[in-house]
């Protein structure tokens, strides 16, 4: 056991010796994490700010009395520069008026038909003839967008109403219940839905990222540079060596995996609180039973990746043959943590939990909605760290086999 101890002060004072390797597991990642998230967070803020607070463009051809009283009860000329012409003047600037709309220089052209107060009056006496207006806007442009949604609900809404309540003397003629809607959401489903899409992934590929970046160079890189040989020949048993590498492995990347985990949750959190995505990134908490089984979950998974990655460099006889062997791995690792985002709400079957990766990012995705249940986390723990500990064996045997660990 001292022995083991040895190699794996050994392992860990190489990586925390090397500044570069420090900056490159350990700083940069967080540096990424809130450089990404918080540019992301101030430009959808700021965005989201500029559009509402834009004052749109607007023209209406042949305006009544009526509707403009509409545009000014509902509030839309206070957020908008309406310009009100005749059609005589429509059809001499028409073809400017619609380039302006397509080219994101105004934002919306509302046409009154010469007829109009004929259609209302037949409207309002009864009549099955059903007022129109030609409403132009650009749905590729946000502003153009805004405008369109804002007379319509506004504007439209209000003149609607406006009319029926002409015709039938009390709108509420028109209604024949009236619903109350009450929001049922259990408390355990607090969380973010959009950390339950985006934790698991995120999860899953950077453990993965972070053992492969210490793995490949512990026994690859040192049988490349030969000095694993040195201490494969000295008074050491082999398994002490691969176990003392593969635990060293396990912490490094364990570390890495928690230094990027907590750096993007605390990007998140700062990208809510700079205006952008705030709805999707606030809301999350999680107890003290639902942090314990989700280190346990990583812990797991860092026991599968080092195995594997364990495995491949030893037998790789250099690091570049087994990055050539791993990188297929990468984009098995992104679908099996993408498949949790299209998840339904048909109930996932507890085989599903057995799968390595997979049930892996299923049970993280339940611990965000607060729904995982102890058998599915027993099953996604227990065949992760199953198959990492039968992989990890098959590390130690390899380790007895001259040919493949000298590159002879």
């Amino acid at each position: 056991m001292n022995k083991i101890s040895l190699i794996i002060k050994k392992e860990l004072f190489r990586v925390f010796s090397d500044r570069k390797l420090i900056f490159s597991l350990y700083i940069l990642p967080v540096l990424i994490m809130f450089a990404i998230y918080g540019i992301m967070g101030k430009m959808i803020g700021s965005m989201e700010k500029d559009i509402t607070e834009h004052t749109a463009i607007v023209t209406v051809v042949d305006a009544t009395e009526e509707l403009k009283s509409a545009i000014d009860f509902s509030g839309f000329s206070g957020n908008a520069n309406i310009n009100y012409i005749d059609s005589a003047a429509y059809e001499t600037d028409k073809d400017t008026i619609v380039d302006n709309i397509k080219h994101g220089k105004a934002d919306l052209c509302v046409i009154v038909p010469k007829n109009f107060d004929e259609q209302v009056e037949d409207y309002v006496n009864g009549g099955s003839t059903l007022p129109n207006l030609e409403v132009s806007f650009n749905d590729s442009e946000n502003y153009s967008s805004q405008a369109y949604s804002m007379f319509t609900n506004s504007v439209l809404g209000t003149y609607k109403n406006l009319l029926l309540g002409k015709r039938y003397g009390d709108v509420r003629m028109l209604e024949a219940m009236s619903v109350t809607t009450v929001i049922l959401t259990k408390d355990e489903q607090s969380n973010s839905q959009f950390m339950k899409m985006l934790l698991p992934y995120m999860v899953v590929l950077m453990l993965f990222a972070g053992v492969m970046s210490v793995g490949v160079d512990a026994i690859a890189g040192e049988k490349e540079r030969g000095t694993l040989s040195s201490m494969l020949i000295s008074p050491v048993k082999r398994s002490e060596i691969a176990i003392g590498k593969i635990v060293s492995m396990a912490i490094l990347s364990s570390i890495s995996a928690a230094v990027t985990t907590v750096s993007m949750l605390g990007a998140f959190i700062f990208m809510g609180s700079s205006g952008g995505f705030a709805a999707m990134s606030g809301g999350v908490s999680f107890s003290p039973l639902q942090i314990i089984e989700l280190l346990l979950i990583m812990l797991s998974l860092v026991i599968l990746y080092v195995g594997l990655i364990a495995l491949i460099a030893v037998y790789s006889p250099n690091t570049k043959a087994a990055s050539s062997i791993i990188s297929p791995l990468y984009p098995l690792i992104i679908i099996m943590g993408m498949l949790t985002m299209f998840r339904t709400g048909k109930e996932t079957p507890t085989i599903h939990y057995a799968v390595p990766v997979y049930g892996n990012a299923l049970a993280i995705s339940d611990i965000c909605s607060n729904e995982l249940s102890l058998l599915n986390f027993f099953i996604s723990f227990a065949c992760t760290l199953i198959i990492g500990i039968v992989i990890t064996v098959l590390v130690t045997k390899a380790f007895n086999d001259e040919k493949l660990m000298f590159n002879a």
